[in-house]
């Protein structure tokens, strides 16, 4: 599969490898490569297609529709007053939440502490968004990639929250992986039904 934001790659050898490192990182690696498969196919009628009225979106700065937003530049993605507060989202707004969750994740492990999450480019654009989810989430593999197995549990090795520097960092990059099964699986739900509802 070849997106226009460049082909995802799995080293199946990584299966083969048997320390904690390596089972996280065949997660995320395949993880990814699902989901990286199903956005090369997303329109962007689907991207920003609202399942109900109301639904966060990724909107331009200025329309918002909540108290709250996140991204820098001309888009925004909306954002609920409380943490956890649920309701439906948008195929859009899934990607930026998931780019920068991996963005600050990486700033505040592998980076320079600076930039939070609220620092993240936020795209309207189908083709821009899933290209900066890609380069987040390759950031990150990396990152990961490049801790010393005799390290991965490292306690602190993360400083993004209270709960990253409390905890192994194996810990949070088993967070990460559920984090990009959780919402890719939202993704592909938001998808089947579109398609399913389009002739």
């Amino acid at each position: 599969m070849r997106g226009d934001y460049g082909a995802p790659e799995f080293d199946w050898s990584i299966l083969e490898v048997p320390t904690p490192k390596a089972m996280a990182l065949g997660q995320l690696g395949f993880s990814w490569l699902e989901l990286a498969g199903r956005l090369a196919t997303v329109t962007q009628e689907e991207f920003l297609q609202e399942p109900r009225p109301g639904a966060l979106n990724v909107v331009h700065r200025g329309a918002e529709r909540t108290p709250r937003t996140l991204g820098t530049g001309e888009w925004v993605a909306e954002w609920p007053e409380g943490a956890d507060e649920p309701g439906p989202r948008t195929i859009a707004w899934l990607v930026a939440h998931l780019t920068e969750a991996y963005l600050e994740r990486w700033e505040w492990t592998f980076g320079e502490r600076q930039r939070r999450r609220e620092d993240a480019v936020v795209h309207g654009d189908v083709h821009l968004a899933r290209a900066e989810l890609a380069s987040t989430v390759e950031a990150w593999r990396e990152g990961v990639e490049s801790v010393p197995d005799d390290e991965f549990m490292t306690v602190g090795l993360s400083q993004a929250t209270e709960i990253d520097a409390a905890a192994p960092f194996g810990h949070l990059v088993l967070h990460m992986n559920r984090e990009l099964i959780h919402h890719g699986s939202e993704i592909f739900v938001l998808t089947d039904l579109y398609r399913t509802a389009t002739p």
